[in-house]
């Protein structure tokens, strides 16, 4: 069996198939209806496994952004004022569709990010929960009554949707990511116009579609690809924007919340993480260092939430380093198309300078490569599991987020030591720990300084949970009804009888 490529035609073999597949047209969706982009620029979609192109992406102009800011301008009234119920059918179909087409997505996920089939058909079933969550949600939207003061007063809190939104995601969750932020921003009662990665268009525009075939009415929902600066620079400054998400860097989310804070508009940012993990002498350290392997290199460690430092204590060390690092060791990389796959490639060649980059200064520093260290012989952006011991704190790998197959390991001794270590770094999104002590998992979840903290499990962030980090890490939640309230703003209103 075969799938194509739309660029030339190309046939490629595959193991993992749908019929008739074929990479999706990559459009704009603006106003309801896909049309194509009339920028000058373009960039090139290309497979990671392969290096192989899998379209040609246009890029909006600015007349383009116009358009779509204008769209959302005269979508939001509309959209918002829907009844609550109508817009929780709306989004439940938006489910409905993704799950229907789980496949096809699950396919473009993996063309186009390189992570295996059985993490895109995840991928696929929580961007799914995504909307679902959004719908039960667009229903509880209450406000409060507040006692009055005078007999024939009446005071009450009420919620309201914050208006348009501008909205930007990252290509390493490119279904989750654009998923939370649309249907938070309708079960709002907002409209929005989002940039997803240019890397990982046709895994958006699914999305964009699933949208359309649901009876969204145009103008609620928009999409955009293009140069990010001049982009988000248009989107932000634009008097129809009331409000600005963001999942990326830390560098960049500075820059795009600095932007937002001079036009006075609330900015939810999701940055950057190093998460830490902590491994107690009273937990199962053989099944927590099983499980370390697996959720480490998932999408081959490109998670901002990816376990990263693992702290161990002395006692367990010995023999947690040498599971960790055998299963590294045999952990299969290659093509997420291929049945035994564990671990795909890297999404794209900055990825994989950086990574070794930071291992090459890792070595200078002193640092022991217990695995991996270096690249596949082969096409494509592989990158072996590695695991580091003795990091020098001025190494790179040890302050900077890998954001991608790198672990390091370090023994520690007692409690007070182990929260130094996790709370050093100035990012604080996710953190976890291992112990069998419930007065240590309490002592543990109060000390650790970050958004989300796990203990003895590695999931972080479901539909129905708050996410969101502190100090470095961002700013604002998503997910949860957290996130919900991110979209909203609270008028209140005081009556009093004639």
């Amino acid at each position: 069996m075969r799938f194509s490529y739309v660029k030339g035609g190309a046939m490629a073999d595959t193991r993992k198939v749908i019929p008739d597949y074929r990479y999706p047209t990559l459009d704009l969706y603006i106003d309801g209806e896909f049309r194509a982009a009339t920028g000058g620029a373009s960039s090139d979609v290309i497979d990671p496994a392969t290096e192989q192109c899998l379209g040609v992406l246009r890029h909006a102009s600015s007349d383009d952004v116009a358009m779509a800011l204008e769209a959302a301008a005269r979508g939001f009234p509309k959209w918002r004022a829907q009844p609550a119920l109508e817009r929780a059918r709306r989004l439940r179909r938006v489910a409905d569709l993704i799950r229907a087409g789980g496949e096809t997505l699950a396919m473009t996920i993996t063309l186009e990010l390189g992570k295996p089939w059985a993490e895109s058909l995840v991928e696929v079933q929580t961007a799914a929960e995504m909307f679902e969550w959004a719908a039960e949600e667009a229903v509880r939207s209450y406000g409060r009554v507040i006692p009055p003061r005078e007999a024939n007063g009446f005071q009450y809190a009420r919620l309201e949707p914050i208006g348009p939104v501008a909205a930007f995601s990252g290509w390493n969750a490119p279904a989750i990511t654009p998923s939370r932020k649309i249907s938070g921003a309708l079960a709002a009662g907002c409209s929005i116009v989002i940039k997803p990665s240019e890397e990982t268009p046709g895994v958006a525009l699914f999305i964009a579609r699933a949208v359309q075939e649901a009876g969204i009415p145009p103008g609620v929902v928009n999409m955009v690809f293009g140069d990010p600066a001049s982009i988000a620079a248009q989107l932000i400054d634009s008097p129809h924007t009331k409000m600005v998400t963001f999942t990326g860097a830390t560098s960049v989310g500075r820059e795009i919340g600095e932007r937002a804070a001079r036009g006075m508009k609330r900015a939810t940012l999701e940055l950057g993480g190093h998460a830490p993990v902590l491994v107690f002498d009273d937990c199962d350290a053989m099944q927590v260092a099983q499980m370390a392997v697996s959720t480490k290199f998932r999408n081959s460690g490109q998670v901002c939430t990816s376990p990263t430092r693992f702290y161990v204590q002395r006692s367990c060390y010995d023999a947690f380093a040498e599971r960790f690092v055998g299963l590294a060791k045999g952990w299969v990389v290659g093509n997420g198309l291929d049945p035994g796959t564990q671990m795909g490639p890297l999404k794209n060649a900055r990825r994989l300078r950086a990574i070794e980059s930071m291992v090459d200064d890792a070595r200078r520093h002193g640092a022991s490569v217990l695995a991996g260290g270096e690249r596949l012989d082969r096409p494509g952006f592989f990158y072996r599991p590695t695991v580091l011991a003795d990091v020098d704190p001025a190494a790179q790998a040890a302050t900077t987020e890998p954001f991608g197959p790198l672990a390091l390991i370090q023994p520690f001794d007692d409690l007070e030591e182990g929260l130094a270590l996790a709370n050093a770094l100035p990012f604080g999104l996710a953190a976890y720990a291992f112990t069998g002590s419930l007065a240590r998992a309490n002592a543990l979840a109060e000390g650790i300084e970050s958004g989300v903290v796990c203990i003895n499990e590695w999931r972080v962030s479901l539909p129905e949970t708050p996410f969101g980090g502190v100090k470095d890490s961002g700013l604002g939640l998503e997910g949860g009804i957290e996130g919900i309230r991110e979209f909203q703003r609270v008028k209140c209103v005081r009556t009093r009888a004639a």
